[in-house]
């Protein structure tokens, strides 16, 4: 059954293809990043202030993609969706031992998802100081401009449409061959029926 395996991987790859190219929408990501000081500039810091300061961070992460900034991004934008629907669009990440906080956006237009981050980057700035007192935030780098999308992935896709085609090919062919209780061979009446088997006429003989 090695065509029938073949064929499912063929189609359902070509499927994931046409939907990943062609139905799909094409989504753009932007970066930018932040460090947050907790202390005036001309103040010292020592290896505990960097240690608490990493422990903060989730707080951070999780003001940064609170109501008050998404809805501040939404007025200053004009942007017609809700804040939790921005907020899913919005990911915020803090590389080990730093504090360093990347906030990256989402978006169907890679112009857009530069204004968006940058907007949510100093709307964040303000709340952070607002809410947990924070005296600095250092901007790190600016939002960039995607040169191509980053999601669908249809290479990846199409090789696990063919892959999940091919597997499920074999999952059909296993239930049939189990679930298949025809007598194909002389050996099958003497182990199912009992019977012994006096002659056997050739396949294509009569």
């Amino acid at each position: 059954k090695i065509w029938m395996i073949i064929l499912c991987g063929f189609i359902l790859g070509a499927i994931v293809f046409l939907v990943s190219k062609f139905w799909m929408i094409p989504m753009y990501e932007s970066s930018t990043q932040i460090y947050v000081m907790d202390k005036e500039e001309d103040s010292s810091i020592t290896y505990s202030d960097l240690q608490l300061g990493s422990q903060l961070t989730n707080d951070f992460m999780t003001l940064i993609k609170s109501r008050p900034v998404t809805q501040s991004v939404i007025d200053n934008l004009n942007l017609t969706m809700t804040p939790s629907a921005l907020a899913e669009r919005i990911s915020v990440e803090n590389p080990n031992n730093t504090r360093i906080l990347t906030i990256t956006v989402r978006n169907s237009n890679p112009a857009t998802a530069k204004l968006i981050a940058d907007e949510v980057r100093d709307a964040a700035e303000e709340q952070i100081k607002r809410v947990m007192g924070i005296k600095q935030i250092n901007v790190v780098q600016e939002a960039n401009i995607p040169t191509g999308p980053s999601s669908p992935n249809i290479l990846m896709n199409t090789l696990i449409g063919i892959i999940l085609g091919a597997f499920i090919a074999i999952f059909i062919i296993f239930v049939r061959y189990f679930l298949d209780d025809n007598i194909k061979a002389s050996e099958d009446i003497e182990k199912y029926l009992g019977l012994t088997v006096l002659t056997v006429i050739p396949k294509g003989r009569r």
